[in-house]
């Protein structure tokens, strides 16, 4: 009851609210001297942090207006990240370091963990008024626990009384429509706020795929007590139509369906509410600086849709869920500095979890013709032959420690490590009928595990704004297993998975701080990958290897004109799996081969033209290399190329501008269904925007 007070305070507080300066030229590049918090919680310049950091700049995102995470890390170097997949079309799937791995990063908004406990909410992640965006690659730093692998990224926000203050309206191909706004409000006494809002309708080449939903986000900060008081209530709501996958058949995709095909039940769609309020408090003491944070998300998720036999006899599987998730998160920590060299961050922190679903599956529930021609009947005509349920606690706390030292000005040395204790219960339960046949078990896993990470910067040569700095980085990391809420009856809690990464790199700027570059070599061994075995069942029972190398140039030509350009080489394979062939049932062993949908070549190159007044453009290339669509290698596809632009004219406070996403209308596969077998998504067709935007 009481977390329903809360909850219903949180979105009062987002709905309550009323109602200043041209747009500045972009710097399309993070200058090397970026200040970032993701790898140490506390400001820090990017060139010292000893890792692979990236920043994508509030100039950049209101200059290209990115509505998805694939266009806001479309010039993040070896990153994709292709919207759709099982949790429909306002979500997606990111790769880091050439792992496809829905749930293998950590998605932090504002210092939050947004997912927490179980998998990145990728489809309510929202950036209007988004400050900035930061990309670290490589595993979580210990001040998150075990949440992650191949990367975190977080999207900070303007913080409160301070604003995009802008409002932008568009519309689009298949009758898309979005608008948003974002204002700094009144300042109260003390009291700063601000206050985002916005909503899109999205259609699609699939005209039965949809998405459509609605943001508002209020922040507020009081100084109080002699230190700073922090609120922000978030409410999100999310109604999706989901595409079909397209099943594969042999070494290739079937042509035997459209494709865009659809063939979800008349009642499909993936609806979520979701409510959010944090807390915080920053208070300087004797010690150093004291920092709390508290935050509170509920979601309620109603998910209908089918998937077709892979054997493509027009046979699908429907599956009806309700399904309801608690993600709590607290943290406290303690930032003192040491005669001015030594920085040491010690801390605790708890995530909780709970999710709780239940599932109506009608297996084999209607047969189509596999045109799409004929739209299936809803679920609520349809046969039930499967009940299943699930309740699924876990508990993720931790103490953390990590030194920031800085013996002299070319040296930063950060160590730190993390006591983790982990705990998961469940219970689950499967119905099946007639005749009844009734599944049921519970569960339960706890963990105690040290984590540690270990990373030097050493500045090499500096002259001006002119440097070059050599790093290297250590971490060793664990996740407990994800929990995909899938159809399936799976009672069993996993062993964590485990992985260990290492880093070199080299960073810097040149030709007086216009020209900034990194590059780095990465390992990353994986442990106790969860893979299904023959029946079905999922165990712990595989391994992988993750190397490369990342490349990345960013060159500010004018105040007005920036160039960038990235190359990645992944070389992502499995070291111990085997693998049941679908198509055969027999056992495969495929160590050694790559990692479905992994490419061994990405690359993008970037044109940004963005003056203070007048014409302005942007133009974003993508390659994608080639890869497999199984884990045998035997389904090679080509690669593919991108382009994403706009053209616009910007006078006075008002900006006209027309904008593109695919121009090339690429419909590549780009992620694998986890529910339908053996079949993927492919990439959305081209949309093309007209934009007007108004600086308040």
């Amino acid at each position: 009851m009481m977390r329903s007070v809360w909850l219903a305070a949180a979105s009062g507080a987002v709905l309550a609210g009323a109602g200043l300066q041209a747009a500045p030229a972009l710097a399309a590049s993070a200058p090397i001297d970026t200040v970032v918090v993701t790898a140490t919680r506390t400001p820090e310049p990017a060139d010292q942090v000893p890792a692979d950091i990236s920043v994508i700049t509030a100039d950049e995102l209101n200059a290209r207006k990115p509505s998805n995470m694939a266009e806001v890390l479309s010039l993040t170097p070896g990153v994709e990240a292709p919207p759709g997949g099982d949790a429909g079309p306002s979500s997606a799937v990111p790769s880091f370091w050439g792992l496809h791995e829905f749930d293998a990063f950590l998605l932090v908004v504002d210092g939050v963990p947004w997912g927490g406990a179980f998998n990145p909410m990728i489809t309510t992640l929202d950036f209007n008024d988004v400050s900035h965006v930061e990309v670290l690659k490589g595993a979580a730093p210990v001040m998150y626990g075990a949440t992650s692998f191949v990367g975190v990224v977080q999207a900070l926000h303007y913080p409160a009384g301070e604003a995009a203050n802008q409002v932008d309206i568009a519309y689009g191909s298949y009758s898309s429509a979005r608008g948003s706004a974002s204002m700094a409000l009144p300042q109260l006494g003390n009291l700063r706020q601000s206050l985002a809002v916005d909503g899109q309708s999205l259609g699609s080449a699939d005209k039965r795929e949809a998405a459509a939903n609605g943001h508002a986000l209020y922040r507020a900060a009081l100084d109080v007590g002699g230190g700073k008081l922090t609120f922000d209530g978030d409410i999100t709501f999310v109604r999706d139509t989901p595409t079909s996958p397209v099943i594969r058949e042999g070494q290739r995709l079937t042509t035997l369906t459209p494709v865009n095909a659809n063939f979800n039940p008349a009642d499909a769609r993936i609806d979520q509410n979701q409510y959010h309020l944090a807390v915080g408090y920053s208070q300087p003491t004797a010690w150093g600086t004291w920092d709390s944070l508290v935050s509170l998300a509920h979601s309620d998720i109603t998910d209908i849709r089918a998937f077709l036999h892979p054997d493509l006899s027009g046979d699908a599987d429907t599956q009806s869920q309700r399904r309801h998730i608690d993600d709590d998160y607290a943290d406290t920590h303690l930032t003192h500095a040491f005669g001015g060299d030594t920085t040491l961050v010690i801390g605790a922190d708890l995530l909780y979890g709970h999710g709780w679903q239940t599932t109506l599956n009608g297996n084999s529930a209607y047969n189509v013709p596999l045109s799409g021609a004929v739209t299936p009947p809803p679920t609520s005509q349809l046969v039930v032959n499967e009940i299943g349920a699930v309740n699924d606690r876990r508990l993720f706390a931790g103490q953390y420690a990590q030194v920031d030292w800085k013996p002299d000005a070319r040296w930063d040395v950060t160590a730190g490590i993390r006591i983790n204790e982990t705990r998961e219960a469940k219970a689950s339960s499967d119905l099946v009928l007639p005749p009844p046949q009734l599944a049921a078990a519970s569960s339960s896993r706890t963990e105690a595990r040290i984590s540690e990470t270990l990373g030097a910067s050493y500045r090499l040569w500096s002259q001006g704004k002119d440097e070059a700095v050599a790093y290297a980085d250590f971490r060793d990391a664990f996740k407990p297993s994800a929990l995909d809420f899938g159809p399936d009856y799976t009672p069993d809690v996993l062993r964590p998975e485990t992985a260990q990464s290492y880093e070199v790199g080299l960073k810097g700027a040149l030709a007086g701080g216009r020209l900034s570059y990194q590059a780095e070599l990465f390992l990353l061994n994986f442990h106790n990958l969860v893979v299904a075995t023959s029946s079905g069942a999922l165990v712990n029972a595989g391994g992988e290897r993750l190397k490369g190398a990342e490349f990345e140039l960013r060159y500010q030509v004018t105040p007005d004109l920036a160039l960038a350009g990235n190359f990645a080489w992944h070389d992502a394979r499995y070291t111990r799996y085997l693998f049941v062939d679908d198509d055969t049932g027999l056992t495969v062993d495929v160590a050694g081969r790559r990692l479905p949908l992994s490419p061994q070549v990405l690359a993008s190159a970037g044109v940004l033209y963005t003056p203070r007044h007048g014409l302005n453009a942007t133009l974003v290339a993508n390659y994608v290399g080639r890869r497999y669509l199984d884990e045998e290698n035997t389904a090679p596809v080509g690669g593919y190329a991108t382009l994403a632009g706009s053209v616009g004219y910007r006078f006075g406070r008002y900006l006209v501008q027309v904008e593109g996403t695919n121009l090339t209308n690429q419909r590549p596969p780009v992620t694998a269904s986890e529910f339908g077998s053996g079949s993927f998504y492919l990439l959305p067709a081209r949309t093309v925007w007209l934009r007007l935007s108004y600086k308040l």
